[in-house]
């Protein structure tokens, strides 16, 4: 069996030490910062660091902005493997709301021209930021078991529906704004005390199925959501992203372990490529469940259900 590269698009805010233990390649995107000033995108920061990008990007949220990478950024990263034999499984964020998987894509169509032996996969996540983070590791361990590139790229296909967001974000101004939101116009915006709840929908972007009112009720519906759609939740990882949440998301992993005893929470960050498109607010678990419903019918029903019995 050929050994095979994982590549990943930096949307996926995995950090270094992840792509380090999963030996994961980041093609890193490129990020336009107020005053027109370019910089590399990346995927690690200090803590002052974080602090102050949020800080910053909320006084002037309009003078961000970010691309992915090109056809040409793409394609040497691919010809660099492919020139040592090696085959690629490339994992892009949802081509609902980027370019990169069609650069990947036509990428790929180019470099199979000069190696057309070397096999060559890219996959739509059909999600961003953590969610298509767990996507690419889930890849990782696969491969680490001996799954040959295809085998993997199938179960990829097959699962990536499943991968769930189960959480809030208080202000949806920028999430709608730069078109990762849908049904955004009921719950634009700050409402004091309300937390938006989202959820994946079945093109990838987030979708607000239902609103809760304070964060004690909030938490509790989150954990009866998980409860209905997650899926041998003691072997799992889960993630939990956050953007300026900390404190909540710690609370938030403290009742994931007590409830559902996985085998770890993470909290995770969100780096400037997607943290420019989210912006400060987010609180949100990521884990593998049941698939999600075509135009979210089931998990808005199920939704409403629970906020009902919260009274």
């Amino acid at each position: 069996m050929s050994k095979f590269a994982i590549i990943a698009d930096g949307s996926c805010d995995l950090g270094e030490q992840f792509q380090k233990d999963y030996d994961i390649r980041i093609i890193f995107g490129h990020l336009t910062c107020p005053e027109s000033v370019e910089v590399p995108s990346r995927l690690s920061w200090t803590k002052t660091e974080r602090d102050q990008f949020y800080k910053n990007l909320s006084k002037n949220p309009d003078g961000y902005a970010t691309a992915p990478p090109n056809v040409e950024e793409f394609k040497a990263v691919f010809e660099e493997y492919a020139a040592k034999g090696e085959d690629v499984l490339c994992v892009t964020i949802s081509g609902g709301i980027s370019g990169a998987f069609n650069f990947a894509t036509q990428a790929k169509n180019e470099v199979h021209k000069k190696y057309p032996n070397v096999r060559i996969v890219v996959i739509d996540s059909l999600r961003f930021s953590i969610g298509h983070g767990l996507l690419v590791i889930l890849a990782a361990k696969l491969r680490a078991n001996g799954r040959d590139i295809f085998e993997v790229a199938a179960y990829l296909e097959d699962n990536k529906n499943r991968i769930h967001q189960c959480g809030w974000l208080d202000d949806l101004s920028f999430v709608a704004k730069k078109g990762r939101l849908t049904h955004s116009k009921a719950f634009f915006g700050k409402i004091a005390g309300i937390k938006p709840i989202g959820e994946f929908d079945y093109n990838g972007l987030t979708t607000v199925i239902g609103k809760v009112k304070g964060a004690k009720k909030a938490y509790s519906v989150l954990l009866k959501y998980m409860e209905n759609t997650i899926e041998n939740a003691s072997e799992q990882t889960i993630f939990i992203a956050q953007t300026c949440r900390y404190s909540q998301a710690e609370k938030y992993k403290q009742m994931i372990e007590e409830r559902f005893k996985p085998k770890e929470v993470i909290i995770m960050d969100v780096f400037p490529f997607c943290g420019i498109n989210i912006g400060p607010g987010l609180m949100a678990a990521y884990y593998i469940g049941k698939p999600i419903s075509k135009g979210l019918t089931t998990e808005k029903a199920l939704l409403e259900r629970l906020i009902a019995e919260e009274g």
